[in-house]
């Protein structure tokens, strides 16, 4: 996983040319942006959602094996729960269809990070990553979350 600010998007030009597609979206995405899906090139996409941060997000830590996430959060802030997958146990089985798998019983190395307000994230297929958490209390938020295809 990555944790970092908007700002820096140039540090990880190098990382991959799609990544960095996906940073550049994020960087110049306006809060007002429609909720919906925004294809950025062949690889990549864009989907923008709004829902109102839990507690508890039921169905576990989710992970990919096709896709990389960049989870920024466009208004308000997400708790983002993390764990490497190694070791923990499937909570729902993968679906093809959605390319994910929820899992449960996160490693004691397992740890959070808070996204939004100049912060992304980006969890590769080897992170566990339990989003819609709060931090204070449930709010709000319209999120962009962007599939890169690996």
């Amino acid at each position: 996983m990555i944790v970092d600010k908007l700002r820096n998007i140039d540090i990880y030009k190098g990382l991959s040319p799609d990544i960095y597609a996906g940073l550049q979206f994020l960087q110049g995405a306006e809060p007002d942006i429609e909720v919906g899906i925004y294809p950025i090139n062949d690889n990549v996409k864009a989907i923008v959602s709004e829902y109102e941060t839990v507690a508890d997000f039921s169905r576990g830590y989710e992970a990919h094996k096709h896709v990389i996430d960049i989870q920024y959060p466009i208004r308000g802030l997400e708790r983002v729960k993390w764990s490497p997958i190694e070791g923990m146990n499937v909570n729902i089985p993968y679906d093809e269809s959605m390319d994910r798998t929820f899992y449960k019983d996160p490693s004691a190395q397992g740890t959070y990070v808070d996204i939004g307000e100049g912060i992304f994230a980006i969890m590769f297929p080897e992170d566990g990553h339990g989003p819609q958490h709060y931090i204070n209390k449930p709010e709000w938020i319209k999120k962009i979350t962007i599939k890169v295809k690996c």
